[in-house]
């Protein structure tokens, strides 16, 4: 076995490095510490289940071949270590000199040690999650001061922006990352913190101090950031008396204290969470009532603990057998118990200790399994509350306690937290969809679906089709690509139905997803099909002829089968195995809830809808809404595609939705072009894809995505000309530009070509259009440049300016040109003119004597003007003109001689 450690009371870059180390060698289990900064707990609280990390109570019982040291140079004790087990040390700090000569030490300069993980990980450019994308991100920016501090090296900077391009949340990211202070910072730091007086409204914790920066030339904010992440209140006031006047810092930590009503009260600005004014006033007393007296206006009261919890929970004593516990949890259902000693809390006992016990055979009681902890919420608590107390304990259930005499009166689950954040309307058992299913499938493929069911039901697996394809069934837009999410393994679900029926699997155990590839084997799945199952999809025809109508042309070439994450045991002292687990959570990733629904089709729930996070409801009203606040600045793009929703559904982004649509506007700057250009190409492949792009502009996020891309009535004009098929053969323009169709290739033409050659390369940069397109572009952007003087211009003339262009910048002009001379001109060309050619041609000239030179170019090219323009009409006046040139030639041959 191959390890990975680092040090105890490990950080950010401690974390990340190990993470990258797995990333590298995925073999070797990365051992988190036993001892991790608050702030990286927090993290692995809530981001967890999507990283490797291994519990050292949970590593194998075997030899360590070898372990990686990242981040430090100190090995700490691990069982399976022997004295011929390979170290090797990978540090961003100088070799310590004490080292053993045997070890293996790598070090470099780099402001963070997760900067040389990342730079092995851009050559093998391989896929990133976003939470590992953040995770690594945290690593390079808590240790380097967001890239400020002195000792950051231009490799950090590149690591950070590979990182923020592979889809890194910024957000995320400085909602955990710590800041020094400087001495002044400090000095009024500690100030205020003495003087901050306390201040209880409607539940809410307020926090506001008074202070005197008026010797400060620093930035305050990140005291505000300092004092917010020790106090931990609801929300901050800082009222700070300065030169010009008193400036306000506020901040807020829940979403049910804006604190910009209050700084534009005083003429500020800000957003929810974050907001500044400078008040003209010397009088910061006064100022200070004001608030105090503002803030019961603008705070309401929040959801509290009362309102989401369950009544009446179900207890453990201390001395419960594990079996006992395990049979209550498989009847009801939890996922955890509180252990209860003389009516106190003593612990919580999670299903996973148990499922491990008894994995193990281990005969222990609840005493012994247990998180032990004296861990409780009230009725009154905010929703905040609990989820800083599951984020700092990392329970899953909280027990409920009555204020005044300690009783235990309820339970509050992580699934409680969930649905109150982002509301579930829960399976609606109304509405089973088997039948609109079965009558838009082909036969073929309906019953491939029914037979991969089966195997699914027959490994206990649940089997969802979800996303896009339960969305349109619903709206009678039905399309036959669907996505399949297993509850339980889905590579096992794949290798099995191969082994059944042939075919080939590839999988990715990290992300448990795979693929079973069936067009080899299309005839024999079809002949394993039983005849009862071919009756009930095609029940109006006789056997014979029921498989007569099976095609194996409605059958795909391959499946993809996508697990959620969950672990297990498999035997005592196994790493957890990896899988895709609750199929509410997986469908809490997605974009919008339109797109979280989920059809069942294992066993008896076949055809049931899953609406976890209220898609149905949306999708009735013809609403686009996003799952929560965050959504947008974790992946800006999903800003095109909710745009592309609204206006192919014509439904309408829900009100809150639109706020923070608008909010994150600025973050389409940090997206790649690579994949801005995949949601336009999105776009355009849609059949409304004008009224999109229209819908966006008014938005303003073409601008937001690059200062030259704009929209009006005259390009929505000229997009309506871009034919569906493809035009008049004597255009010469291919039906695919390199990787771009016609239509694509059109698109962005016609909607660059007024820019001119310099802006629209600069878009084209930006969007990072393939080359041959991009200068397609440009030479099209050129063309039009010229188009008044091919209007009335000769025809050779327009012809020696047409015949450098590619066909698709011409044919682009002769869509979008308002000027009918010039249009009638490049048709000409294109039909005529380009054809034209003189009879006489090199060898004919060599045969008269005239020796090979540059003299061949020009007298041809004279001729095929002469013809052009209509000088020449016959072969003899041809002939005629040949002469006079070779004359002339000759004649200013000699005199050069």
């Amino acid at each position: 076995m191959d390890v990975i450690l680092t040090h105890e009371q490990a950080d950010f870059d401690a974390l990340a490095s190990l993470l990258g180390a797995h990333l590298l060698n995925e073999t070797a289990v990365p051992v988190l510490p036993r001892r991790l900064n608050r702030n990286v707990r927090a993290y692995l609280t809530l981001y967890g289940l999507d990283l490797p990390f291994v519990d050292p109570r949970d590593l194998k019982t075997e030899i360590v071949n070898s372990v990686t040291l990242v981040d430090t140079q100190s090995l700490i004790s691990v069982k399976g270590a022997t004295k011929q087990t390979r170290i090797h040390v990978i540090d961003h700090h100088a070799p310590r000199p004490d080292l053993p000569k045997e070890w293996v030490v790598t070090t470099d300069e780099t402001g963070a040690n997760t900067t040389m993980f990342v730079e092995a990980l851009v050559e093998r450019d391989g896929p990133l999650s976003m939470v590992e994308a953040t995770l690594l991100l945290l690593g390079i920016y808590e240790d380097t001061g967001s890239l400020t501090y002195t000792r950051t090296t231009p490799r950090d900077v590149r690591a950070a922006g590979y990182l923020l391009e592979r889809g890194a949340s910024l957000q995320i990211a400085t909602s955990f990352l710590n800041h020094p202070l400087s001495i002044g910072q400090q000095k009024l730091y500690d100030q205020l913190r003495a003087e901050i007086q306390k201040h209880s409204i409607h539940g809410f914790t307020v926090l506001i101090a008074k202070g005197d920066a008026r010797e400060m030339d620093e930035e305050l904010s990140t005291i505000a950031h300092k004092l917010r992440d020790l106090l931990d209140p609801d929300a901050l006031f800082l009222l700070l008396a300065t030169g010009g006047g008193i400036q306000l810092i506020a901040r807020s930590t829940c979403e049910q204290i804006d604190v910009s009503l209050i700084a534009n009260h005083f003429g500020g600005g800000g957003h929810e969470r974050a907001a500044a004014a400078l008040i003209r006033s010397d009088d910061i007393d006064a100022t200070y009532a004001e608030i105090v007296n503002l803030l019961p206006k603008h705070i309401h009261p929040a959801i509290t603990v009362a309102q989401i919890m369950s009544r009446g929970p179900q207890l453990l004593s201390p001395d419960t057998p594990v079996g006992e516990a395990a049979q209550r949890m498989q009847r009801f259902g939890y996922e955890g118990y509180p252990v209860v000693e003389d009516g106190r809390v003593v612990g919580l006992l999670t299903r996973r200790a148990v499922d491990r016990a008894q994995s193990h055979r281990l005969n222990l009681t609840a005493a012994s399994l247990m998180d032990a902890g004296q861990v409780s919420v009230e009725p009154q608590d905010s929703i905040d509350h609990l989820q800083r107390v599951m984020t700092d304990t990392g329970w899953g259930q909280i027990p409920v306690i009555n204020p005044e005499d300690g009783e235990i009166i309820g339970i509050v689950t992580r699934t409680d937290l969930l649905n109150t954040l982002a509301p579930q309307t829960g399976l609606l058992g109304g509405n089973n969809l088997a039948e609109r299913l079965e009558s838009i499938l082909p036969p073929a493929r309906l019953l491939l679906l029914r037979i991969v069911a089966q195997v699914a039901y027959d490994q206990r697996a649940a089997l969802f089709i979800v996303g896009g394809f339960v969305r349109d069934l619903l709206l009678e837009h039905p399309s036959l690509d669907f996505d399949l999410v297993v509850e339980g393994d889905a590579i096992a679900l794949a290798k099995a139905l191969s082994k059944k029926f042939g075919g080939r699997v590839t999988s990715h155990s990290r992300f448990g997803t795979a693929k079973w590839y069936i067009h080899k084997i299309r005839t024999k799945i079809l002949a394993h099909l039983d005849e009862n199952e071919i009756n009930k999809v095609l029940p109006q025809v006789s056997d014979a002829d029921a498989k007569a109508q099976l095609s194996e042309s409605d059958l795909p070439d391959s499946i993809d089968f996508v697990s959620a994450r969950t672990e297990f045991y498999t035997h005592p002292t196994a790493l957890p195995t990896v899988e895709r687990g609750s199929i509410k959570l997986d469908l809490h990733r997605r974009d919008f809830t339109i797109n979280t629904l989920a059809l069942r089709l294992d066993g008896r729930h076949y055809g049931e809808l899953s609406d976890y996070w209220g898609g149905l409801e949306d999708l009735e009203n013809g609403i686009v809404r996003v799952l929560h606040s965050l959504s947008f600045v974790d992946d800006p793009t999903r800003i095109l595609r909710a745009v592309r929703f609204e206006q192919r559904f014509k439904f309408q982004i829900e009100e809150r939705t639109m706020e923070l649509l608008l909010e994150a506007k600025s973050m389409l700057r940090r997206v790649s072009g690579e994949r801005l250009r995949h949601e336009i190409e999105n776009i355009m492949a849609e059949d409304h894809y004008t009224d999109m792009i229209a819908r966006l502009n008014e938005l303003d996020m073409l601008s937001a995505i690059h200062a030259d891309l704009k929209w009006d009535t005259w390009l929505a004009e000229k997009f309506e000309k871009i034919p569906s098929d493809s035009p008049d053969s004597a255009w010469n323009v291919s039906d695919r530009i390199g990787k771009y169709t016609l239509k694509e290739a059109l698109a962005y033409t016609i909607w660059l070509i007024r820019l001119g050659p310099d802006r629209a390369a600069r878009v084209v940069s930006r969007l990072n259009i393939a080359n041959n397109l991009g200068e397609s572009i440009t030479a099209a952007c050129r063309c039009r440049e010229r188009l008044e003087s091919l209007s009335g211009g000769k025809p050779s003339d327009i012809v020696s300016v047409l015949e450098t262009m590619p066909a698709l910048a011409i044919y682009a002009n002769y869509l979008t040109t308002d000027n009918n001379k010039a249009q009638k001109s490049l048709k000409r060309y294109s039909h005529e003119w380009q054809h034209v050619l003189p009879r006489i041609s090199g060898h004919d000239l060599q045969e008269l004597g005239l020796p090979p030179g540059p003299a061949y170019k020009q007298i041809i090219a004279s001729l095929r003007d002469a013809w052009l323009d209509g000088e020449i009409k016959t072969t003899k006046a041809e002939k005629k003109l040949l002469e006079k040139l070779i004359r002339d030639y000759k004649s200013e041959k000699n005199g050069d001689d």
